[in-house]
This record gives C-alpha cells, structure tokens and sequence, in this order.
C-alpha cells in the first residue's frame, strides 16, 4: 500500500501545508533529496500547539505535539512532490522540543512524530537517523520543532 492510500486508511487530516514566515524555503529538492526546512505543530484550523515540556505540558502532550508536526511535514512533502507515494525513505531528521532545563525525556517526545513516519511509509522506508534534543526557546513559544530529510524520485 502507498502512502498517499496509508493516509486515507488512517484517517489522518493533513493541515494546510505551511507557507514561509521568513526569508526561506520549506522544502527544497537537491537531486533526489528533499529537504523540509523546520516544520511546527501546525493543527488543521491554523493555530499552533505551544507549550513548555516539563512545565506546562506532559510527554502525551509532547509527542501528539510532535504527531501534529508530522502532519505538517506531510503536507509539506505532496505539496512539492504532489503524492507522497514518491517518497523512497526518510533519511534523517532532527526534533526539537521546547522544554525545561530538568526535562530529559526529548527523544520519547519526538517519537509521536516517528511513529507517524512509521506508519505512512512503512518500519523500513518511515524510520531513518534522528536527533531529538531540548530547546529553551522555540518561535512563537511552540512546543516542537521539527526538520527532515527525505530521499524521493521522480
């Protein structure tokens, strides 16, 4: 089964893909790499998901914070490539997770959005490299951050 019909199957609302804030791309293909420029929980009505990890939000909240991202990512990815079914694998990402200096549970949170990126592409091609790591601040106080590379064909 494809992607793009995974994520029929799952029932999964994909939010607008996001346009820049700033002076940058959010995607950019090199070859058959596709960079996705850091990415937020961005909900399906616009707004974003903010918290603190260790204050004010849980690890549930942190990795539903981090499905969320995901979610934006796959926007993201078949708004340039137009189906996700073009997707070969993810090859590296990096999750950050706004949180206090005491929190030391990151890589759990980011895996809301692993897991996601394991369910849409398979436990072979949705699971690459990563990093996960805390953050003090992050734009406009949201609780994740996330930036991925994917590997993609024509």
């Amino acid at each position: 089964m494809g992607a793009d019909a995974k994520i029929q199957e799952l029932k999964l609302e994909l939010p607008k893909a996001p346009k820049p804030v700033a002076t940058y791309k959010t995607a950019l293909r090199v070859g058959n790499m596709l960079y996705v420029s850091g990415h937020g929980p961005l909900k399906a009505d616009g707004t974003m998901i903010k918290g603190c990890l260790g204050d004010d939000m849980d690890i549930d909240a942190g990795k539903e914070a981090a499905r969320q991202t995901g979610l934006a990512i796959l926007a993201t990815l078949k708004e340039n490539l137009g189906s996700l079914d073009k997707v070969v694998r993810l090859v590296k990402s990096l999750g950050m997770v706004r949180a206090t200096p005491e929190f030391a549970e990151h890589p759990k949170v980011i895996n809301g959005y692993s897991d996601l990126m394991a369910e849409v592409f398979g436990p072979e091609a949705g699971v690459g490299t990563r990093s996960a790591v805390g953050m003090g601040s992050l734009p406009g106080h949201i609780a994740v951050e996330i930036e991925a590379i994917f590997e993609v064909r024509d």
